[in-house]
Order: structure tokens, then C-alpha cells, then sequence
């Protein structure tokens, strides 16, 4: 097999690379472990930044994002007796969408069957080889079990946190940092309509909560618990008996209405970045090169910024000959890189508890300025509804 790229991981990121790259007359093949339906089933990130909108709206992408998308001027941020409503529009200038990752990935999907994008999906052993040459391959085995050998001139890796493409990249080469934090995060689908018009980020002394939502009939929930939290021991009454207390539930006549919960999962909180995102002809985008705690909705989200500065570079590199975007893609990446992961630990750590006195007093006390500080405000303001690509 033969083409000028090759794409390993049908998420958000690889299947907007390949529509991105198309548009430039840049052809590739997409490889995916899972099935078709598993990708497009993963429940994952519901907040688009901004400059997401506006790169899916540009790609001809953001029709049913317009349609079905919910528009948010802000967020409210909250601690007990106290909820205030940050207005990013006035702050900044820019709003956010809700809009889940299941949606982008069905406006992905639907736009790569529209031109014939040959997707792979149920593949093993994918293993990627010569990237320092300019003739890289990737093997793998198709899903009817027969081997393949393909020859293109770029892989680049889509494939997330336990993909082969970030341990493709040697150890003498690559360099790490990596931030575990003490606490997860309990995630619970609702079949109800959302309790708020716009997300609530609550401190409070048992936990963190969250109250997010999915679209007009569906909400998205989070509760703070401890590392290694089994599912099985938080029944549905006490899920919401845990959001009723750290959400307010009767402040100041605010109510929040439970309803059927579909599905319940625990997300570890972790920060990890992995440098350089290029090697030879391998570049890393996505979580195969960084990942960041959910609190600040940022993983889709730089998902998105590194394609939109990967795609052109490759266009560079492929049609014209020309290295220089190629060349800039790791330092230029890295920049939004670690400024999306420090405000990530910033929202974190101000929002989760660690039972440490000291440090309750510290984070209400930031709480209180953020909410209060036109400074202070338009700092998370800028951050959340994100900085310009290219940033």
C-alpha cells in the first residue's frame, strides 16, 4: 500500500487531520485498534474552545455543531453560600460550545465517508518503522487477519496515551513530566434536563462537583472521590444525595433536579507532556503527546490546535517542498502545550480538596479574587474559552 501519510488513531484528532490534509490535495490513511462503533460510542470531552468552533466551521464541519450546540457566555464558579457567574463574552470576547465529543466524532465520520477516506479500523500490530528516513512504513493486520506493509512519506500519531506512536520515539530522544494527583473524578450520564443553563465548578468541603450537560435532555455530573473509588460502591441515591450537598442544592432557591443515570465511570486526573512532538518523519498530536486533567476542558481542545497547526505544515512539507512549519510544529505546539496544562492544574488544584486546612483557605481566598477581580476573571476567562491557535 502507498500514500503521503499515514494516520494512526480515528478519534477527533486523526479524522480531522485527514480532513484537513485533504482539503490541501494531501491524501492519507487512517488506522484505528477499535471498531468503528467503539470510537464513536467513547463519551469524552463536551466543551469546544472558541477557536474550535471556529476551525470546524471553517472545515465546513460546524453545521450540526450550529444546529444542536449549546453557546455559552461563561461559567459559574461556586463554594458554599457563594455562586458567581464569570461572563467570558464581556471579559473576552469569546464564547464556548457545549457539544460532545460523540457529535464531533459523528461530523467527522459522516464528512470522511462523504470523500472516500479510507479509514482502517479493527487493525493490530500496528508498528511504525524508518521514521528518520524519508521513506517511513507502517505494518499492521487488517481486520479479516491478512498483513499489510504501508509506504508514505509521514505517520503521524493520533493514537493516544497507550498507542505505539509515543513509544516510537526513543528514549534517548523524548523527555517527560508527569503530575498524578491524588484524587479522581466520579462521572455519572443523567437522563434529565440540566438543573443550570451554564456549567457549575463547585468547591466545597467534602469534594469538588461539577454540573455539565450533554444537550437539553441530558446532563453530564462529576463528583471528586478518591483514587481507586469502585463504581459499584456509589449507588444512584448517593450520587445524587453527594451533588445535592457540593452543588448547593437550596441556595438561594437554586434546586437540582436527579433523573435516570445511564452510566457511571471514575476518571483519574493525571498531567503528562512528552517532548519533542516530532521525530523524523513521526508527529505526535493529541494525547499521544500530552494529556491533561479534565477540570479546565482542555484535551479535545489542544487535540484540535495541534492538527490545525500539523495540517498546513504537512501541506508545506508534502506539496511544496518546503520544511519550515515542519521544522517549527514541536516548539510552536508546545507553547498552547504548556500553557493549557498549567491552567488545567490551576482550576484543579483550586477546586479539589486535600483536607489540608492551610490549603482550603488558599484556594477560597483565590476563589473569592477570581470572582471578584475583573483581573482575575478575565485570566480564566481568556484561558477557558482559549487562547488563538498558534498561541
Amino acid at each position: 500500500m502507498r500514500s503521503r501519510v499515514a494516520i494512526v488513531g480515528a478519534g477527533p484528532a486523526g479524522l480531522l487531520l485527514s480532513h484537513l490534509l485533504a482539503a490541501e490535495g494531501v491524501e492519507s490513511v487512517v488506522l484505528e485498534t477499535r471498531s468503528r462503533e467503539y470510537v464513536a460510542a467513547r463519551v469524552r470531552a463536551g466543551i469546544l474552545e472558541h477557536s474550535t468552533v471556529e476551525l470546524l466551521t471553517g472545515a465546513g464541519l460546524g453545521g450540526r455543531l450550529r444546529e444542536r450546540g449549546d453557546e455559552h457566555r461563561g461559567i459559574h464558579l461556586q463554594w458554599p453560600h457563594e455562586r458567581h457567574h464569570l461572563d467570558f463574552v464581556d471579559l473576552t470576547g469569546r464564547s464556548v460550545w457545549v457539544y460532545g465529543q460523540t457529535e464531533v466524532q459523528k461530523d467527522l465520520v459522516e464528512a470522511a465517508d462523504a470523500r472516500g477516506q479510507d479509514v482502517r479500523y479493527e487493525v493490530t500490530g500496528v508498528e511504525l518503522h524508518e521514521l528518520t528516513t524519508e521513506r517511513p512504513h507502517v505494518t499492521f493486520t487488517a481486520a479479516d487477519g491478512t498483513a499489510h506493509r504501508l509506504d508514505v512519506d509521514v505517520v503521524v500519531g493520533c493514537d493516544g496515551s497507550f498507542g505505539p506512536s509515543r513509544a516510537a520515539v526513543p528514549g534517548t530522544v523524548r523527555r517527560s513530566w508527569e503530575r498524578t494527583y491524588p484524587y479522581s473524578w466520579l462521572g455519572v450520564l443523567a437522563d434529565v434536563a440540566p438543573s443550570t443553563d451554564e456549567l457549575i465548578y463547585a468547591w466545597h468541603p467534602e469534594g469538588f462537583a461539577m454540573h455539565s450537560m450533554r444537550s437539553a435532555t441530558v446532563s453530564r455530573l462529576y463528583l471528586q472521590v478518591p483514587n481507586g473509588t469502585d463504581v459499584a460502591d456509589w449507588s444512584d441515591d448517593r450520587v445524587w444525595d453527594a451533588l445535592a450537598t457540593r452543588l448547593g442544592h437550596g441556595q438561594d432557591g437554586w434546586e437540582l433536579t436527579p433523573g435516570p443515570i445511564t452510566s457511571k465511570s471514575v476518571l483519574p486526573m493525571r498531567s503528562y507532556v512528552q517532548t519533542p512532538m516530532r521525530h523524523g518523519r513521526l508527529f505526535l498530536a493529541g494525547d499521544a503527546a500530552h494529556t491533561v486533567p479534565p477540570t479546565g476542558a482542555k484535551g479535545l481542545n489542544l487535540a484540535v490546535a495541534d492538527v490545525a497547526l500539523l495540517a498546513p505544515a504537512l501541506a508545506e512539507l508534502l506539496v511544496k517542498g518546503d520544511t519550515a512549519l515542519a521544522d517549527a510544529y514541536s516548539d510552536t505546539a508546545l507553547r498552547r502545550v504548556w500553557r493549557c496544562t498549567h491552567f488545567s492544574w490551576w482550576m484543579t488544584t483550586m477546586l479539589h480538596t486535600s483536607g489540608d486546612r492551610f490549603d482550603e483557605q488558599l484556594q477560597l481566598s483565590q476563589l473569592r479574587w477570581v470572582a471578584t477581580s475583573e483581573a482575575g476573571a478575565t485570566g480564566l476567562a481568556e484561558n477557558y474559552a482559549g487562547l488563538p491557535i498558534g498561541f
